[in-house]
């Protein structure tokens, strides 16, 4: 039924659903192009509506369509996830520009995507995203005048899970870095699924060798809080939870970050949460300096 009235499918959905307001953000110059490139793909912020709503539905494929999320009606009809963080976060783009159509003509698409706050906006708008499950009142007091980035609804499309992609993110996300000289990384990352008993050696592991203390400690809210010590420390083999890690929380430790105490359950996104804080001073210069360099000649090119 809706394949056949799609036209008027639009008109309801427009009607019931606003147009996305997308405003660009001050202070862009010198983030208005390309941040990267790798063969076909590029890394670049997104510049108008239309690429924000590319963004949207690359995440609805990920995280509903595949990582088993439960979409709401809105989620749902228009096959976007979207929520009011959205209207004025920088959205940053992987863009596959050999990318074909079902005609088989070239057309690039959106195959990776960052969503990106930094702590100025996020004071003049309600909060950072991840202060719904975890308490950041206190490290944002300790940290007054510094400036945090939230990463979050980070995604890539199946076919792109490779080094590439990954590699152009983070060179995007290190070109934003340096741009607004950012102090700290913050954002929730996940386990999939909701049970936390299954991800009880790696989660074990992050509170017992990789916990933010002092100046960096956050804490799950009270009514969220799951613990994370579910095994002993001297039960927990380092070899065998590094391999059970989600490549993303995988990367953020490698270059050297910390993790808040206790997780969440995401029931909406089908996910167990923990808290990511990464100070920019102390992340690992070895990665920094890999992600910052020129790409040369043959990587531009690399299939």
């Amino acid at each position: 039924m809706w394949a056949i009235y799609s036209s008027a499918g639009r008109k309801i959905i427009a009607g019931v659903f606003p147009a996305l307001k997308f405003k660009r953000k001050q202070n862009r110059a010198g983030l208005e192009g390309s941040l990267g490139r790798i063969g076909s793909l590029e890394v670049r912020l997104a510049k108008t509506k239309k690429e924000l709503r590319k963004a949207q539905r690359l995440r609805f494929k990920v995280f509903f369509a595949e990582g088993g999320a439960v979409a709401n009606a809105k989620t749902a009809l228009t096959r976007r996830d979207n929520d009011r963080f959205d209207k004025f976060c920088d959205h940053l783009l992987v863009i596959d520009h050999d990318a074909r159509n079902r005609f088989g003509k070239k057309k690039p698409k959106v195959v990776g995507a960052y969503r990106l706050l930094r702590s100025d906006i996020a004071k003049s708008r309600g909060g950072f995203y991840s202060a719904g499950e975890y308490d950041l009142a206190q490290l944002l007091e300790r940290h007054e005048g510094k400036t945090f980035l939230e990463l979050g609804r980070s995604c890539v499309l199946e076919p792109y899970r490779g080094k590439r992609a990954i590699e152009l993110l983070w060179r995007g996300v290190l070109a934003y870095i340096r741009h607004h000289k950012i102090d700290a990384l913050i954002g929730c990352a996940s386990f999939p699924g909701a049970n936390p008993l299954a991800h009880a050696t790696a989660l074990s592991f992050l509170a017992h060798h990789a916990r933010a203390h002092d100046e960096w400690s956050v804490r799950a809210r009270d009514d969220l809080h799951v613990p994370m010590e579910m095994l002993a420390k001297e039960t927990v083999d380092p070899r065998k939870a590094l391999a059970v890690l989600p490549p993303l929380i995988k990367g953020y430790l490698r270059v050297g970050a910390k993790f808040g105490d206790g997780a969440v359950i995401d029931r909406k996104f089908n996910t167990t949460d923990v808290f990511v804080v990464m100070p920019v001073a102390e992340m690992d210069a070895r990665y920094l300096e890999h992600f910052g360099a020129p790409l040369d000649g043959s990587a531009r090119e690399a299939a």
